[in-house]
């Protein structure tokens, strides 16, 4: 059980590493993009800068529930699964707390799954946070040629 939670608490150190550089990137790219415009952001510009968003968050996520999997393949339930598509999808489930419950882990790695799921609460939380800050500058800056971006 111990070494599950050292395990967990490397794993939320990684993922919240990836989760900081890759929206730290992605929002100073958007925002060095549409800085120096003489014009505010036309709204087609505003609609790709919020799907980008969307995608690069959903592939940041994607990165980090492939941690999660490896290490549930590599250290802790290596039996546990029939294919490591299996565990990615155990994965997926988990991070996302969509718990179907069709696959379960027995012994310590119950306690990696929980891990697991309360780091997806957060970095989910927080590519809300994210895309609603995209949101609200987008609505800032639409047709607004005096608003600092």
């Amino acid at each position: 059980m111990l070494i599950d939670s050292f395990i967990g608490a490397a794993l939320i150190a990684l993922t919240v590493t990836i989760h900081a550089v890759g929206t730290s990137l992605w929002v100073r790219s958007a925002r060095h993009r549409f800085a120096d415009r003489d014009t505010g952001w036309r709204l087609g510009e505003a609609v790709r800068v919020l799907i980008g968003t969307g995608i690069v968050l959903v592939v940041l996520h994607t990165i980090q529930i492939l941690l999660w999997a490896g290490a549930y393949l590599l250290v802790v339930a290596p039996d546990a699964f029939a294919s490591p598509q299996e565990a990615v999808y155990f994965s997926f489930v988990t991070f996302t707390t969509l718990g179907y419950g069709d696959i379960t882990l027995t012994g310590d790695g119950r306690l990696l799954s929980g891990i697991e799921a309360l780091n997806g609460i957060l970095l989910v939380g927080w590519s809300t946070a994210v895309l609603f800050a995209m949101v609200q500058r987008m609505w800032q800056n639409i047709g607004n040629p005096n608003h600092e971006t």
